[in-house]
């Protein structure tokens, strides 16, 4: 009996040692990922305690996190079902390209004139010349979406350098940024840029990053949803959108997401940034519309994240709630971000916008569009005739 007990004991103090060891080993990985986060430049800031408070006043803030103004869902209920399954193993198979993508030289002359113009830099960015002003909206051209260099999605592969474009901008009045997810908002494009821009107009809680990154807080404007103001005579507003934000473990929903309008003498420009379909749309639609150019996202989507991204046809939709006459598909061309058919979205679009009546134009990446001239007689099929054999 005594031997019995003597082995039992034996046994507790191995079990107690595995655990005590264990969780030793669980808390040095967990102060090694939070010191990493802390360290590394690229995963950006944290809104200050002051900035917190300033929030709590707001009603899409809610026990320290921005909620969306309508019950939104991280995963759909229907995302284990058999027909998802289906649909993702037959589309698997063409997620990226198979061969280089031929993107545009920049006709920097065409930019600099007195023309308004926007230029397709790939996914969500783009270069938008309007009353003379260079404006960068979601400046994401590096190579990877992703904090580290060595995991996350790859852009795919261009004839072009797209981070190389920087050096050559004109100087830049000012970039507007909708979110901070990695594909949207990207260091390396920032760090670069920093020295070429006025002035940058972001969601509620970005200006962190962004001052972490060495941007001066005077030359940053945090916006809420509906905020309106006057720059440089345009009029901008920051509009809704159903989505999320982060850019690390800890800090979900600490900043704050949305779409941007650009008003000019000519030109009425929206930008949706990423988000589910929802009722903003016609909200939007009623106190700005028409818009002579919409930029739709609709691009990375899946069953899934049904509320947060939207397919194809629901972006078709969300140009006509808007009032857009004339439209571009983003998110897509540039990341596989979903498991879907990287041309698949634009495919859809083109189909769904047939059906609409809406004029749905697909810009090459690099090309520059005159929004008084080309927006009612351009080709849409460069995604089946223009890949190059990579190299």
């Amino acid at each position: 009996m005594g031997i019995k007990v003597l082995s039992l004991n034996n046994k507790g103090r191995i079990l107690k040692k595995m655990i005590l060891y264990l969780l030793t080993f669980l808390i040095l990985i967990c102060v090694g990922v939070t010191s990493f986060i802390n360290l590394a430049p690229s995963f950006g800031g944290n809104p200050t305690s002051a900035q917190k408070e300033g929030y709590k006043h707001f009603d899409n803030y809610v026990d320290g996190k921005f909620v969306n103004a309508i019950p939104t869902s991280m995963f759909s209920s229907s995302s284990n079902s058999s027909s998802q399954i289906k649909n993702s193993e037959a589309s698997a198979k063409d997620r990226n390209p198979d061969a280089q993508i031929s993107v545009d030289l920049i006709d920097w002359n065409k930019i600099k004139s007195e023309k308004d113009s926007l230029t397709w830099l790939g996914h969500s960015s783009f270069l938008l010349s309007m009353d003379n002003k260079k404006i960068i909206i979601d400046p994401m051209l590096g190579s990877i979406a992703s904090p580290v260099s060595f995991a996350g999605p790859r852009r795919y592969k261009y004839s072009e350098d797209m981070s190389n474009i920087i050096d050559e901008m004109p100087p830049i009045d000012a970039v507007f940024i909708t979110h901070d997810h990695y594909d949207h908002l990207d260091y390396k494009s920032i760090i670069k840029l920093k020295s070429k821009v006025s002035h940058f107009f972001v969601p509620l809680g970005v200006s962190a990053h962004l001052i972490r990154w060495g941007i001066p807080k005077e030359k940053i404007t945090e916006l809420n949803w509906w905020d309106e103001m006057k720059y440089q005579d345009l009029t901008i507003a920051f509009m809704p959108s159903r989505h999320f934000s982060g850019r690390g473990i800890f800090n979900r929903d600490t900043t704050l997401w949305g779409g941007w309008i650009i008003l000019g003498k000519n030109t009425h420009l929206y930008t949706s940034g990423d988000g589910g379909y929802g009722p903003h749309f016609k909200e939007i639609g009623k106190k700005y519309g028409p818009f002579d150019i919409t930029l739709i996202e609709g691009g990375q989507y899946d069953q899934r994240w049904a509320d947060i991204h939207m397919i194809p046809e629901q972006s078709v939709q969300a140009n006509l709630d808007v009032n857009g006459n004339s439209m571009i598909l983003i998110h897509w061309g540039a990341f596989t971000l979903a498991n879907h058919g990287w041309k698949e979205p634009i495919e859809r679009a083109l189909v769904e916008a047939k059906k609409a009546g809406v004029n749905l134009i697909a810009p090459k990446i690099g090309e520059t569009v005159q929004l008084d001239s080309d927006l009612n007689s351009h080709p849409s099929s460069w995604w089946e005739s223009d890949l190059e054999k990579a190299n």
